[in-house]
């Protein structure tokens, strides 16, 4: 079932430069990949339990599930059964033993793929609700966000020497917003959050520390990517909470 509601509704300029952004993170990507040799591909990501294939590989999946839900958003029916948690981690394991040229051949296709699905998306469609396999839902032009911050933060992840501080200020912003809205409607117990480089400030709680730095210290210390010692505070942080998490406001 889908449906439309006024809070799910977007330019259609925005979605242009949705994609431009996309594209672009999907670059920078491809290029940190273009000389992965195998011995590479086995070596372990920061993410503990995954080496840098499974990290591609889940990407690559990712992708497909992206694709997956423009496809009901366009036509308004389920393209096919929709793989569960398990049979996803399972890909993932069986998938990254794969030699690296097929890894990223994999993953830049699913890209590619999915960048044309959203260039052919009927303007009317992209309010259409979708959910996702956490089971909260989301307009159809709020896949190209997800699909964003899921190359940018394991970019990072994938230890090829992007790091967060090559994120894009307007990521940062974007995902800052998206982030410390979710953690004040759910209490996250800090006063005020700072991006000092971004002149940007929220409160998400009437008493808690105090946090300031750098935008992207900031977000990597809410994404759960280590503790920036650029960033300071006037109390020990609280520990956020498992990233991402579903966006605020909720789409009903």
């Amino acid at each position: 079932m889908t449906e439309t509601t006024e809070t799910t509704e977007i330019a259609l300029a925005d979605i242009q430069i949705l994609l431009d952004e996309l594209r672009a993170s999907a670059a920078r990507l491809g290029a940190s990949l273009g000389s992965l040799t195998l011995l590479q591909a086995r070596e372990p990501s920061a993410l503990p339990g995954w080496s840098r294939a499974h990290v591609i590989t889940h990407l690559a999946r990712s992708a497909d599930a992206y694709r997956r839900l423009l496809a009901l958003a366009r036509n308004g029916t389920e393209p096919g059964p929709r793989a569960d948690a398990a049979a996803l981690d399972r890909a993932v394991r069986e998938g990254a033993e794969r030699p690296a040229g097929e890894l990223v051949d994999d993953l830049r296709t699913g890209l590619d793929r999915l960048i044309d699905d959203a260039h052919a998306m009927p303007a009317e469609r992209w309010p259409v609700l979708v959910t996702a396999l956490a089971g909260w839902r989301h307009p159809a032009w709020f896949t190209l966000q997800r699909c964003r911050r899921e190359l940018e933060t394991h970019h990072v992840d994938l230890n090829l020497g992007y790091t967060t501080t090559r994120w894009p200020s307007g990521y940062v912003a974007w995902a800052l917003d998206d982030t410390i809205a979710s953690l004040t409607a759910r209490g996250f117990p800090v006063a005020r959050i700072q991006a000092t480089d971004l002149d940007r400030a929220w409160t998400p709680a009437p008493t808690g520390p105090t946090v300031a730095g750098p935008g992207h210290s900031v977000l990597a210390w809410l994404a759960g990517r280590g503790t920036d010692p650029e960033l300071s505070s006037d109390a020990p942080l609280p520990t956020p909470p498992r990233w991402p998490l579903p966006p605020t406001p909720g789409w009903a």
